[in-house]
């Protein structure tokens, strides 16, 4: 059994990632400063599930390891608009 664990954004991520997710998350991060987003307080965390890391961001952007191709999905949050079905 593997425990998972909370670290703050821009700090560094546990060293047993897979170096494909800890370029994800890099990525994110960086994506984050490009875009000014406000970051104070937010973390991630560190979930591992069958053997398999996922890393969930505060704001809800996922990233999750695929270990057949060594490869990192990230999903993010979509943010929807009101249209004129929605109730007011």
């Amino acid at each position: 059994m593997q425990l998972g664990t909370r670290w703050a954004v821009g700090a560094t991520p546990p060293e047993n990632l897979p170096e494909v997710v800890a370029f994800a998350l890099s990525t994110v991060e960086e994506e984050l400063v490009a875009t000014d987003v406000e970051t104070d307080g937010w973390r991630w965390t560190l979930t591992w599930l069958e053997g398999r890391p996922v890393v969930e961001l505060d704001d809800g952007t996922v990233v999750r390891y695929n270990p057949q191709e060594d490869s990192a999905t990230i999903t993010q949050p979509v943010e929807q608009q009101p249209t004129d079905y929605d109730e007011a």
